[in-house]
């Protein structure tokens, strides 16, 4: 007798630290049979796959080889059709920029449950760890997130002007290595050279840091900072509040760079 189809979970992990996972993603987590995980989740989101699970990194890093997207969607529909119970593990949240709405339209034209579990994401758990508001009375009405970057890699050529908006904080994620491209594209389309604008890079983790800068000197202070891990960049008056504290200066640059406390 065939096994009876499993399901798909497209559950978020969070920005990267185990206690900020929420109870269902856990749940899910530890009933998982496959977990097809991104390189960003941290191996102790991972360890608590119960013994037995088949686990599966699937990349998906900027700049590193990964696995497809082709190639991850057959796998989890293979997967479910042997009676799995496939949890596809994703860095923050799945719905913002995590492909969840293409999984899902896969998996259900093939006849597979999926279901999403939302998680925190990074914008979120940058402005919790560094005290900083998204919003905020008089200066921030709106939160835009956003990416730099098209699916191929390249540097999107639209969208630029809704960004421009003086009363909206932006969030750009993957901006690590386009920092500079963005900051001239929103002051070419009239956001203030002296906005403040801050770099967070490992949001949420013990080893996170974040460079408190302006958005005409953005993409030299990141340049400068030699970031290696996932980096948000977040725009308007708001960013102004973040904690940067005692923080030590960078080889005599005037951007402020700190490191989180463990």
């Amino acid at each position: 007798m065939p096994p009876e189809t499993g399901q798909v979970l497209l559950v978020g992990a969070g920005p990267g630290a185990a206690d900020l996972l929420t109870v269902r993603a856990l749940r899910a987590i530890e009933g998982a049979g496959a977990l097809l995980y991104d390189a960003l989740v941290g191996e102790e989101i991972v360890a608590l796959a119960p013994p037995g699970c088949l686990r599966i990194q699937a990349g998906k890093r900027a700049g590193r080889a990964s696995m497809g997207q082709q190639t991850i969607n057959r796998l989890m529909l293979r997967l479910a059709r042997r009676g799995l119970t496939v949890v596809r593990l994703k860095g923050g949240d799945p719905s913002i920029f995590g492909r969840s709405g293409e999984e899902a339209a896969f998996l259900r034209r093939h006849g597979i449950e999926a279901q999403v579990v939302p998680g925190v994401t990074a914008a979120c758990a940058a402005a919790a760890q560094f005290g900083f508001p998204l919003t905020h009375r008089g200066e921030a009405r709106r939160l835009v997130l956003a990416t730099v970057r098209t699916g191929d890699g390249e540097v999107t050529g639209g969208g630029w002007p809704a960004l421009a908006d003086p009363e909206a904080t932006v969030a750009l994620y993957m901006g690590r290595d386009c920092a500079g491209e963005a900051a001239r594209r929103l002051i070419a389309e009239g956001r203030a050279p002296s906005t403040p604008a801050i770099a967070v890079e490992n949001a949420s983790r013990p080893q996170a840091r974040l460079l408190s800068s302006r958005l005409d000197r953005l993409g030299a202070a990141v340049a400068h900072a030699g970031f290696t891990g996932p980096v948000l960049l977040v725009i308007g008056e708001a960013a102004a509040r973040a904690a940067v504290g005692d923080a030590r200066r960078t080889d005599g640059h005037p951007d402020r760079l700190e490191r989180a406390s463990a």
